[in-house]
């Protein structure tokens, strides 16, 4: 029941925060900022995770695929499908509902506990609306542009890997590359990618708007939004492919 009970709550702050804002000026100003903080701020890490992903997934499935009767450049190609259908969009959503879910949930927890979005309801100012849809509408820009990122960079990564560990030379794994190439897989990739990242704002919004209590509680609200937003995570990718796939 208590499931069924966040939920109700959860797409009632949804309903608030989707209503039509008041000053399209002020939300512009907060989406550039916020697109910022999530964007750029997460640029580093991600470019380090998808780097060691690519190069990694290359050694793993070279390692399994090397032998006379299979053809080398097929591991350009496995390595392709895994980054795009998966590795990519996943492994970057769960990073960043670590880095951007708990960063989002501690602010507006924050902002709750000091009274702040109290000042504002007092205002008449939507709060939920206020705290909330910059940061929304930023992740669903920013976040699927980095998983786009760091798709063309494990791939970058999984080549020179097995360039360095003389695997497989790059020009064969190119050939791997271009293989049979489906465009949908971007396709699904990219959707995944916005399913993701809807989960994290919105998710990471909600438990930091119902934080009641102090710093404790607003340590618990940062932590309930990183595991509820890699549990959705996980629960929809596996909804997406068997919808999209199948």
């Amino acid at each position: 029941m208590r499931f069924f009970q966040h939920l109700g709550t959860y797409i009632l702050f949804l309903n608030r925060v989707f209503t039509k804002p008041e000053k399209w000026k002020i939300l512009w100003k907060q989406i550039v900022f916020e697109s910022n903080n999530i964007g750029v701020g997460s640029f580093n890490i991600i470019s380090l995770i998808s780097t060691f992903v690519g190069a990694v997934s290359t050694i793993n499935i070279g390692y399994q695929l090397v032998s006379g009767l299979v053809p080398e450049y097929l591991i350009g190609r496995i390595v392709r499908d895994s980054n795009i259908l998966e590795f990519a969009p996943t492994i970057t959503a769960l990073v960043l509902a670590g880095k951007i879910g708990s960063n989002i949930a501690s602010e507006i927890g924050t902002m709750q506990v000091t009274e702040q979005i109290d000042a504002l309801e007092i205002m008449g100012v939507n709060s939920s609306q206020y705290t909330s849809l910059a940061k929304i509408i930023s992740g669903l820009f920013a976040i699927p542009l980095l998983v786009i990122y760091a798709m063309c960079l494990s791939l970058l990564g999984g080549a020179i890997s097995g360039w360095a560990s003389e695997i497989i030379s790059i020009d064969l794994f190119v050939k791997g590359l271009r293989e049979d190439f489906n465009g949908f897989n971007v396709f699904f990739c990219i959707t995944k990618a916005f399913f993701f990242a809807f989960l994290i704002t919105t998710i990471s919004a909600y438990q930091g708007y119902r934080t009641k209590g102090g710093a404790l509680e607003v340590g618990i609200s940062s932590t309930k939004a990183v595991v509820y937003s890699c549990m959705g995570i996980i629960f929809f990718d596996y909804i997406l492919s068997q919808l999209m796939l199948f």
